[in-house]
């Protein structure tokens, strides 16, 4: 990276879930652009600690927060903290999410309640704070007089949602039916908050090289089968969601607002109907 490249530069992010996979990715890729990273967890403070060593060795500048994001007051705890070390937040990636996986019939509802209340409310929590952070900073910065008053956002806000937003997932229907309340909620708050120049998107990735589902891309046999439901005939990798969460809270995507982009490699495309079904 060039000096050119920092593009985030004096900005605060928060990469919620951030101690691996795209959490990970996308922290590090951020920092790499300048922004200062508040790199999240709320179980492996090694890994935690690893990504942010990482950080630091590319010349960028960070710190770790343990909270668990179903927690309110361990929300509240995570922004506070950013707000006490660096002043202000102009980003955040609102990433954590897991997956406790049973067949619809077996299904209990501590499993169902579990993905819910992580995935799903951990992103409401995390983006009503972020959104009244925003608001707060910009009403101390107009009646302070140093509001820039130019067009361009007060604050960034992308939510981590899935290809299962749209496309049913036997034997998984707590983590999609997380993923489709994610849509909605991401396009809901992001017509609330336009007219305070909030901007909200989501990333819906499909299928990702991360640890998560490595049983199937380290096996030749399991990963042919998973590249037939990929058109593009690769499988995509964190940095390929970082480059575009990225984009989402960058001034060059300005204008987009309420949007889902789906890096999936064309996953979402129908790929059984290629040959005419």
């Amino acid at each position: 990276m060039t000096a050119t490249d920092q593009k985030f530069k004096g900005q605060v992010a928060i990469v919620t879930g951030s101690s691996s996979g795209i959490g990970k990715a996308c922290a590090v890729y951020l920092s790499q652009l300048g922004a200062n990273v508040v790199v999240n967890y709320s179980g492996n403070e090694a890994a935690a600690n690893e990504v942010l060593e990482e950080i630091k060795a590319g010349g960028g500048n960070g710190i770790v927060v343990k909270a668990d994001v179903s927690r309110e007051e361990e929300v509240k705890a995570m922004f506070n903290q950013t707000i006490s070390t660096y002043g202000r937040l102009d980003i955040l990636v609102s990433n954590a999410g897991l997956q406790q996986d049973s067949s619809f019939l077996e299904m209990t509802l501590q499993q169902w309640q579990k993905v819910i209340d992580v995935n799903l409310t951990g992103q409401f929590l995390c983006t009503r704070e972020a959104a009244r952070q925003f608001v707060a900073q910009e009403k101390a910065a107009s009646e302070s007089g140093q509001a820039t008053h130019n067009e361009l956002a007060i604050g960034k806000i992308i939510l981590m949602s899935s290809v299962h937003d749209i496309i049913p997932w036997a034997g998984h229907v707590n983590y999609a039916a997380s993923k489709g309340g994610i849509m909605m909620l991401m396009k809901s708050i992001s017509q609330e908050l336009a007219p305070h120049k909030i901007r909200v998107n989501s990333v819906s990735p499909g299928a990702i090289k991360t640890t998560i589902n490595k049983e199937v891309w380290s096996d030749p046999e399991k990963y042919k089968g998973l590249l037939q439901l990929i058109p593009y005939k690769r499988i995509g990798t964190p940095q390929d969601v970082a480059k575009a969460v990225a984009w989402l809270a960058s001034d060059e995507s300005d204008y987009v607002n309420g949007e889902t982009l789906y890096i999936d490699g064309g996953m979402t495309l129908y790929p059984e109907f290629a040959d005419n079904g």
